[in-house]
Order: C-alpha cells, then sequence, then structure tokens
C-alpha cells in the first residue's frame, strides 16, 4: 500500500465518550498490530494503491465536556461489552494516556437539556460565545503545532442535540462570525465547533446529526478556507440496512405499504435520545430516506427507546409489510444487533485516511464519495447504499490512475 508521509491529528470532539474512546484505542492497537483491520473499507484491495495515512501516524487530541480518562472510558466499555481483547487494552495504555494529555474542556452552550444532563462544570469552558470560540480556535492552533501535525482532521463524535432553528447567520459565513463577535444567545456548541475548525482543520467530519458542525455557514467558510467536509450522521445499522434493502423492492417494482422499525440502545446515546428534541434529530434522518429512495412515502415508523441494561449494544426490529403481483401481500422482518462503537469506529477512521487524501489532491469542500458513510449526506440526494458506494469507488479508481 502507498502511505502518506507525516503526522495526522484526529482532533474528536467528544473525546471520551464511546465512540471516539474505541477509535483511539482501536487505532493504537492496529499501530501495533494487535488486531487487524477488519471492518475497515481502506483496506481492502480496492485502495491499496492509494497514499493513505496509516495508523501510526496518527495523533489523537479533543474535546470533552466530562472529566473521566480515555483509560477509565475504555475500561468502562470493556467491562459492559468486551469489546477489546484484554491483553492489547493493556499494552496500549501509555498510548492512551498520551492521547488523554490532548484532550481538552469542551463546550456544551445550548446543546438541550438531554446533553446538559451529563456535562461536568469544572470539564466545560466557560464564558462569552466569543471568547470560546477563540479558546477552541487556540486548542486546535497548539495541537497542530506541538505535534508537528502536517494535516488536522476534526471529528464531531458529540452527543445528539435538537433540531436546530433557523437564523440568518446560520446561512452565511461573514454573518456566522459577526454573530461570534456579537455574542449571540442563540448560537450552539456545533456551531462554535464547526466554524473553528473550518477555519483551522483540513477537514471536518460530522459523524452526528447536529447540524450546526456543518451548517451553510460553517460550509461556506470551509470551502472559503481550502477545507474539505463530509456529514450527517453516520450509517452505522437499521438506517445502513434500510438504505440496502429499500432499493430491492424498487428494482423489483414491490410495493412497499408500511416500514416500521423499533430501535432500542443503551449508553449515553440512548439516554440523550430519551428526551424527545434530541430524538427528534435522530428520527428525521432515519425515517427520510424510505421516501427519497422508493420514490412515494409509504407508512412509516421510527421509534427510539432508551435501555440502560444494553449498555453501548443497540437492537432494532424492522416489519416491512409490501405488495405484489396480483396486488398479493407479504411482510419482510430482520433484526440487527450490534455494538455501536464497534460499527461506527472503523467508519470514522476510514474518512479520516480519505479526507487527508481529499486534501492532499487540493479538494475543498464536500466530499461526496462519503455519502455512502451517512445518513443524511451533505449535498448528495442519492440514499441508495448501493449507488453511493460505486460513486465511493469510482472515485478511488480515477484517484488511483491519476496517481
Amino acid at each position: 500500500m502507498s502511505t502518506a508521509t507525516g503526522k495526522v491529528g484526529i482532533w474528536i470532539i467528544g473525546a471520551r465518550g464511546g465512540l471516539a474512546t474505541t477509535l483511539i484505542t482501536g487505532t493504537h492497537m492496529l499501530a501495533r498490530g494487535l488486531t487487524d483491520s477488519t471492518g475497515l473499507i481502506t483496506s481492502t484491495p480496492e485502495f491499496a494503491e492509494l497514499p493513505l495515512p496509516h495508523a501510526k501516524q496518527f495523533i489523537f487530541g479533543g474535546h470533552d465536556v466530562r472529566r473521566t480518562s480515555l483509560w477509565d472510558s475504555a475500561s468502562a466499555i470493556q467491562l459492559a461489552t468486551h469489546s477489546f481483547p484484554d491483553a492489547a487494552l493493556r499494552a496500549v495504555r501509555p498510548a492512551l494516556a498520551r492521547s488523554e494529555r490532548n484532550v481538552k474542556p469542551g463546550v456544551a452552550i445550548n446543546c438541550g437539556p438531554a446533553v446538559q444532563a451529563l456535562t461536568e462544570e469544572r470539564a466545560c469552558l466557560h464564558g462569552s460565545p466569543k471568547t470560546v470560540f477563540a479558546k477552541l480556535r487556540s486548542d486546535l492552533k497548539a495541537f497542530r503545532r506541538s505535534q508537528k501535525l502536517r494535516r488536522l482532521v476534526v471529528v464531531n463524535a458529540a452527543s445528539t442535540e435538537p433540531l436546530l432553528p433557523e437564523a440568518p447567520f446560520r446561512k452565511s459565513g461573514s454573518k456566522l462570525l459577526q454573530a461570534i463577535a456579537a455574542n449571540d444567545r442563540r448560537l450552539r456548541a456545533s456551531e462554535l465547533y464547526g466554524a473553528a475548525a473550518a477555519l483551522e482543520a483540513d477537514a471536518i467530519i460530522n459523524f452526528t446529526p447536529n447540524e450546526g458542525m456543518l451548517s451553510a455557514a460553517v460550509r461556506e467558510l470551509a470551502t472559503e478556507a481550502g477545507v474539505v467536509f463530509m456529514g450527517n450522521d453516520g450509517k452505522t445499522g437499521e438506517t445502513l440496512v434500510k438504505s440496502a434493502l429499500a432499493p430491492m423492492f424498487r428494482y423489483r417494482n414491490l410495493k412497499v405499504l408500511s416500514w416500521l422499525g423499533y430501535n432500542l440502545l443503551g449508553d449515553r446515546d440512548g439516554q440523550v435520545l430519551a428526551n424527545p428534541a434530541h430524538r427528534a434529530s435522530k428520527i428525521r434522518n432515519k425515517d427520510g430516506i424510505l421516501q427519497r429512495i422508493l420514490g412515494y412515502a409509504p407508512t412509516s415508523l421510527v421509534r427510539i427507546d432508551y435501555v440502560p441494561s444494553l449498555e453501548d449494544n443497540k437492537t432494532a426490529w424492522d416489519f416491512v409489510h409490501f405488495a405484489g403481483f396480483l396486488g398479493h401481500r407479504m411482510s419482510l422482518q430482520f433484526t440487527w444487533a450490534g455494538t455501536d462503537s464497534i460499527l461506527a469506529a472503523p467508519l470514522v477512521l476510514d474518512m479520516v485516511r480519505l479526507a487527508v487524501l481529499a486534501s492532499d489532491r487540493g479538494e475543498r469542500g464536500a466530499l461526496e464519495h462519503l455519502a455512502v458513510f451517512f445518513k443524511a449526506p451533505v449535498g448528495v440526494a442519492e440514499d441508495d447504499l448501493h449507488k453511493q458506494f460505486h460513486k465511493l469507488t469510482d472515485y478511488v479508481a480515477a484517484a488511483t490512475k491519476r496517481g
């Protein structure tokens, strides 16, 4: 495999959460040959000739609003789900301690009541939006400088915020900066993070439904600065299966009458989504793809319930009622049971590697070929998983051919 040179910083918002901890821990294991690359698309033969950064080149840092540590978080995950090989986890403890030194206090301004309930006062930045924004930028600059980074990728893995109301400053990069300078009380944490990343990073990946991270204003700032980006809302479970199965009905001209999905999840994600205001952000992305894929709107329902005993595991049961020839009615049912962070972490690593490649190729703006990873991909109307994947492989083939 061709490999890009130089250190690559991965700065994670929500750096001590389950996804971030699994990503950081797993990458350290990969770098030391303590695990294989199962789950990483970029480890497959189609990507072999691309100059992608290796796990050994990644340096981690980030923001968080809780005062635990990466080791404590990894230990809690291990106790709950046994996600990590025991010996490998012990072997990377010093590496986790080094990454922990790069984690700074985060911000939870206007993130909603469920997120606010998880924050710890001493782990949060305080002050006006203008002051907080300046500190976020300063943290990114210091990380890049102290670690001598060639590239810096900011990944949003924070908890789900409520839906973002419309406001003029959310549509214009200059107006967003003016709102920050004026300490507009409507500003959200995700907008401050997004604007800081647009001005200080090389790439932004929004793995959450939080629209502020890649609002139209942030996208404008990023494009003007030559920053690449992609989001929103990583596709890892029920919606992944839905985006693969729904095209089948269209391909065979079978009419979907009803599609009902029930999602059970634990951990902090489930705790936050138990709040209706936060849950609405997630459901909109999960429910919207059916009409876009099928071309019509069947009766549909997406429900999310918090089950604390599931920890980082999630289960989805879907019932699909459909009609065939002569109007005959039939059904399909499937159950998806997975460990959320194990499904998500390799996707983030894939996207970081591809975002670095895009930056190296002089690209800017939305990386539409990464739509396959998201429920609501920015700038992409296609939700068919198969077509999204072909868009990615077409990009890879073209990039490989050009060298």
